[in-house]
């Protein structure tokens, strides 16, 4: 069993009204804040991977922030969103790494997602996502993250073994708030 927690598909909002949601969202890639909020995966990517290898920002959304802490360091990054930067060509090669941040809770269809992921990661690679992971401290009712509209599906730790074994990864370490695919 997976453990993640998902809102039934009937309350789901539409794409036009999910798009207009993240349009309000703040990620001003110049926002020292904002660079310090995504450290967790730049400093794992940083610390596991050199400037010759390529990586994925994955649903990058309207500042891609990870992308730009990488490309200073000269990485090789490549972004898609499908609302904001489509770019289709994306999906069609490999990469040594994959960023996805606060992006795995807005999964309408996660079983197609990480496996689209899966896909695009190339042998030895791994995956970063960032999420707000649901555990036993958390009172569900009350919990902030749930309220956004655009959150669908709620992971837990259990809920990230089950996707490693699920789609193929050798292992999974979460980390506070940060899961890592190898």
């Amino acid at each position: 069993m997976c453990d993640a927690v998902l809102l039934d598909s009937q309350f789901f909002i539409t794409a036009e009204a999910e798009k207009k949601r993240y349009q309000l969202h703040q990620n001003n890639i110049e926002d020292i804040g904002y660079q310090q909020f995504v450290k967790p995966i730049t400093d794992a990517v940083l610390n596991t991977f050199n400037n010759t290898q390529s990586g994925l920002d994955f649903g990058s959304g309207t500042g891609p922030v990870i992308t730009k802490i990488l490309r200073k360091k000269t990485f090789e990054m490549t972004t898609y969103d499908p609302f904001f930067d489509n770019n289709l060509n994306a999906l069609k090669q490999t990469y040594d790494f994959i960023v996805c941040c606060e992006v795995i809770e807005h999964f309408n269809n996660p079983q197609k997602e990480f496996m689209r992921l899966r896909q695009l990661l190339k042998p030895n690679g791994k995956m970063y996502c960032m999420t707000s992971v649901l555990n036993e401290t958390i009172n569900f009712k009350t919990w902030y993250y749930k309220n956004d509209a655009t959150h669908v599906i709620f992971y837990t730790p259990k809920t990230a073994y089950y996707i490693a074994k699920t789609f193929g990864f050798n292992k999974v370490v979460v980390k506070g708030n940060l899961l890592v695919f190898g």
